[in-house]
Formats: C-alpha cells, sequence, structure tokens
C-alpha cells in the first residue's frame, strides 16, 4: 500500500469503529482503532523511506516520531490504541475507558497525519495527510 492509501485506510476504520461502538460492538470498534493507529503509522513510515509494520515495528515507529515532534502524546496515544487491541481479544475495558480512551486514539491519528502539535506549541505544519 502506499502512504496515501494507509491514511485512506485509517481514516476508514475511524469511522467504521465509530460504527462498531455505536451498535454496541466493543471488540470490533476497538480492533478498529488499533487498524486506524497502525495505517496512520504505516503512511508515516513509508513516508519517511521507512517499512515494516510488525507490531515492534510500528512502537518504535511512535517512539521516534514522539522524540522527533517533541510530542509524548504521540507515544501514550499508541499505548491507548496498543490498549484496544487488546481489549479486541480479551474485552476487559470498562465503558468508561473506552469513553475516555476512544477520542485519545483519533487525535493520536491525527498527530500522526497532520502532525498537529499538542496543546499550546506553535501552530501545526503540514503533515502526510494535508
Amino acid at each position: 500500500m502506499t502512504p496515501t492509501e494507509h491514511i485512506k485506510t485509517a481514516r476508514e476504520f475511524l469511522e467504521a469503529s465509530d460504527r462498531e461502538f455505536e451498535v454496541g460492538d466493543e471488540l470490533q470498534g476497538s480492533e478498529k482503532l488499533w487498524g486506524a493507529a497502525t495505517h496512520a503509522l504505516r503512511a508515516a513510515m513509508l513516508s519517511e523511506g521507512r517499512t515494516g509494520g510488525k507490531h515492534h515495528e510500528l512502537r518504535e515507529a511512535a517512539q521516534r516520531l514522539a522524540d522527533e515532534r517533541n510530542d509524548p502524546t504521540i507515544q501514550s496515544g499508541f499505548a491507548i490504541a496498543e490498549k484496544f487491541h487488546a481489549n479486541f481479544y480479551h474485552g476487559f475495558m470498562e465503558d468508561y475507558q473506552i469513553e475516555s480512551d476512544r477520542p485519545i486514539v483519533h487525535d493520536f491519528v491525527d498527530r500522526i497525519l497532520f502532525d498537529r502539535p499538542p496543546i499550546g506549541r506553535e501552530s501545526p505544519t503540514p503533515g502526510i495527510g494535508s
């Protein structure tokens, strides 16, 4: 897939996850949030000329982007996305966790695709999804 295709897929998965949560399918909603996060990271990796997509490579890519952009919310957003991935298999998240953590993954995807800075920082620069 190209970066553009990964961006499109990430956006589609975000929308699909919202639909799944709306009808009460927390497992599918969780996995689609994870899918959105991973496709956003893959788009960023490919845009940098990097390949890979194994779990540990995605985690390393999130850490690298967090360091490069001086934005620790990228790393914490990835950790929340991983929690949704685990929830798909184990169904352990409580309703309040899902409601409070879903926007964090949405924000994570936006930060990756649009290079949005943390709140209180200078205006964003165009990202890969602009």
